[in-house]
């Protein structure tokens, strides 16, 4: 502890955010009256005054308890009035104080300040102590770069140890809580000891705050880099045509890509394309590359999804709405969507609509869409022999894009479209691939969930999509891809239902298609039934709308010429508007014929009735076949001969035929290719008609595969052969027995005009079929 020098009455300066040492000299600012009044009294006196700093410094009129007693003891060297008002004074700090009283008058403060000089020997540990000090501090003047060399080199030639450490510390980095605890250690070695310490980690914070800088400034300078960079891309950019370069491109693409809710792998691999692409120039071949995979990513729909209709009655209203007949398929579809209801989820078979065109398997699909509430999106197959059509090209090509599937996906907008497959039965393959079994992953729910596509590259959910397929001939799908599906056989319509269809869809359609209305042109039922039996021989109705549509063109051409005002269509204006009957309306025999069959046959645009004739002439048993028959028919017709050959005597005919006779065999309409077993009971009929002079039966018609035992086998089609039966008016239709359970597809109002024969020998379709020998 320091000894007290001597004690007087001195007026008090109240410092803010300030403090003076002893043996420092500083200009203070002076606004305070009180502060004024204080320094004009000092000025009177001998210039002193006592300096304590205030613990608060907003504090306006401090009090004893809110100073530090212990303070400095200062003259007054120079005092100059600015401008503004404030006093500007000249300080120059002589010794620690400590103030005892404190009185406050009016004009300014007084205290009974007592001083303490440092007095101390200098003695060897404070010489090692003010080396270390100096040492430190020019050690932390090279690492703050705040303290001059100049200022160094002064305090390198004081001598007095406790004058050294007030200036130490008056140009450390201290608060004035920290600075008061140095003025008010009077004991020099410890004040000493004390700014060592407080240097020691001030260099300490002083090299850290230098590390932080050069990393900052690293950083800084990389950002600064990358901005340059980025500026003189933008302006290469502008150079080449592209005014706004990539940033505004890259920035939307970005958004496009957070909000399309791709799957977190998905959307990692976007991000990474997105970034090569903002990389690349916009004149860079790649970057449209790039760019347009991007532009499919974020336009896929990945989880928008339209909340699914599963309401039974509203299913059923809207088949019977648009579709005439098919009940039994209606009646499959409703079943179907039934078992979605209760099961509250559409992953289950997929359906594939078989049948002949124009018989309503496209606008099937389509009311299915619109009475679960999906999206509807259809994609013709016909023709595909491309895998990569289905797949999708690598990215790799010249010109790739993502295959029908995905194509089909964007346009749907949802990932729970229905999906109509048309024609999947044309599909063929060549040397780039079979398309059909790159249809078999797309339409098999185990594994659909993760279909790939060769353009996207990344996985895509298939299982919410109802796949619906069409086709004409299930034959030319293969067996696997046949396997996945469910088939819905659409054999074709009555002549009611083809009534009823004209009626309420197509002449509708075809009066507005015309600008026509129903009080300018009316169908009468009669007219339109006529239409359908003699101007149309067809499984569908598309040939059907054709002919309401020529009726139509050739009203609009009366009305607008003002022949006519208004046109009813009746039975007679039909031929005047259609001309003559393209068929006739019937049997096709006007008697009973010998060695002339009528057989049942199955063909991709439904059934039809095949004429077989068979003419004997002189010769020696040879057998020939006209009428572009295929292998298969002409075995049949071998076999039916084999068959006749061997039964000649219980079938009334010459066992010695064969030996001078020649058999020619012709089916009409020689230019159309014709084949399958089921016409084998008819040749056979045909034959035995020929051979034994027995007439057969023009109302007949009949369909069998037939063995050389004379078996009849069963054969398929059966409900398109009994319509096609029914258009062209025979009565009694000859099935093999076998083929009994089909006779339940077939429409009631069909079965109540038809008789139905079945069979499982040969002799007894001949029975039906040939008259009785006449004796």
């Amino acid at each position: 502890m320091a000894k007290r020098k001597t004690t007087k009455n001195v007026p008090l300066l109240p410092l803010r955010g300030l403090l003076v040492f002893p043996s420092m000299m500083l200009h203070i600012d002076v606004g305070r009256e009180r502060s004024v009044a204080a320094l004009e009294q000092a000025l009177l006196e001998d210039s002193i005054v006592f300096l304590a700093s205030q613990k608060e410094m907003t504090m306006e009129k401090p009090q004893e308890k809110d100073l530090y007693k212990i303070g400095t003891l200062a003259q007054v060297k120079q005092m100059v009035k600015l401008p503004n008002g404030t006093i500007r004074v000249l300080v120059e700090g002589l010794e620690r104080g400590q103030f005892k009283s404190f009185v406050s008058n009016d004009a300014y403060d007084t205290v009974e300040a007592a001083s303490y000089p440092d007095y101390s020997e200098r003695d060897a540990e404070q010489d090692a102590l003010m080396r270390m000090l100096l040492e430190h501090f020019e050690s932390y003047s090279k690492t703050s770069k705040k303290i001059s060399k100049e200022t160094v080199s002064t305090l390198s030639d004081i001598q007095e140890p406790g004058r050294l450490a007030d200036m130490v510390a008056s140009h450390m980095p201290l608060k004035i809580a920290g600075k008061q605890e140095v003025l008010e250690t009077f004991d020099v070695t410890k004040r000493l000891e004390m700014l060592l310490a407080r240097l020691h980690n001030e260099q300490e914070v002083a090299d850290l705050e230098k590390r932080i800088s050069e990393r900052v400034k690293k950083a800084m300078e990389q950002t600064q880099k990358e901005f340059y960079l980025r500026e003189q891309m933008k302006a290469i950019q502008t150079e080449l045509g592209d005014k706004d370069g990539k940033t505004g491109e890259v920035s939307d693409l970005k958004k496009r890509i957070k909000a399309a809710g791709m799957p977190e792998s998905t959307e990692e691999a976007a991000m990474k394309e997105l970034d090569r692409y903002e990389k690349l120039p916009a004149a860079a071949a790649e970057s449209g590359i790039i760019r347009n995979y991007i532009e499919w990513l974020v336009t896929i729909p990945w989880n928008e999804a339209t909340d699914d209709r599963l309401d039974i009655k509203f299913a059923a209203k809207v088949l019977n709405r648009d579709h005439d007949g098919l009940e039994s398929v209606k009646e499959r579809v409703l079943e179907y969507l039934a078992v979605q209801q209760m099961t509250n989820s559409l992953r289950g078979p997929i359906l594939c609509l078989a049948g002949p065109p124009g018989v309503g398997k496209t606008s099937l699909a389509k009311s299915i869409a619109e009475s679960l509430g999906r999206n509807f999106v259809r994609i013709s197959l016909g023709g595909v022999r491309d895998e990569s059509e289905i797949r999708g090209h690598r990215r790799t090509y010249v010109g790739a894009m993502p295959g029908r599937i995905i194509q089909g996906m964007k346009r749907g907008g949802t990932v729970n479209p229905v999906f109509l497959l048309d024609e999947i039965d044309k599909m063929s393959n060549d040397f780039r691939g079979d398309p059909s079994s790159a249809m078999l992953e797309v339409l098999d729910p185990e594994q659909n969930n993760s279909f790939s596509d060769h353009y996207i590259e990344e996985t895509y959910d298939l299982s919410n999509v109802l796949f619906i397929a069409t086709a004409n001939d299930l034959g030319a799908i293969p067996g696997p891809l046949r396997d996945r599906m469910e088939i819905i056989s659409i054999a074709g319509y009555t002549e009611q239902e083809k009534q009823q269809i004209a009626k309420n869809h197509l002449a509708p359609k075809q009066l507005k298609a015309h600008g026509l209305t129903k009080s300018q042109l009316q169908f009468k039922d009669e007219a339109l039934m006529l239409i359908v039996r003699k101007y149309t021989r067809e499984a569908g109705v598309r040939n059907l709308e054709r002919q309401i549509a020529a009726v139509c063109r050739k009203v609009t051409k009366q009305l607008v010429s003002g022949e006519k005002d208004k046109v009813v269509v009746g039975v007679k204006a039909v031929e005047q508007y259609l001309g003559k009957p393209m068929f006739r309306y019937g049997i096709a025999e006007t008697e009973n014929q010998i060695g002339v069959a009528t057989g049942l046959a199955y063909t991709t645009v439904g059934g039809d009735t095949l004429q077989i004739e068979v003419s004997l002439s002189a010769g020696k048993g040879k057998l020939q076949l006209t009428g572009k028959l295929g292998d298969v028919m002409k075995e049949s017709a071998q076999t039916a001969l084999s068959y006749v050959r061997a039964n000649a005597e219980e079938l009334g005919i010459d066992p010695t035929f064969h030996e001078s006779q020649d058999i020619h065999i012709h089916v009409p309409e020689g230019a159309v290719p014709k084949d399958g077993p089921s016409a084998g009971i008819a040749i056979a009929t045909a034959l035995v008609s020929a051979l034994s002079k027995r007439p057969i039966r023009r109302e007949v018609g009949m369909t069998g595969e037939i063995t050389l035992r004379g078996r009849v086998l069963p054969i398929g089609g059966v409900k398109e052969k009994t319509l096609s039966a029914h258009r062209a008016g025979l009565r009694t239709i000859i099935l093999p027995k076998e083929n009994e359970r089909d006779i339940e597809d077939i429409p009631e109002s069909v079965r109540a005009e038809l008789t139905f024969k079945l069979v499982s020998e040969a002799d007894e379709a001949l029975a039906v079929a040939l008259e009785e020998a006449k004796q």
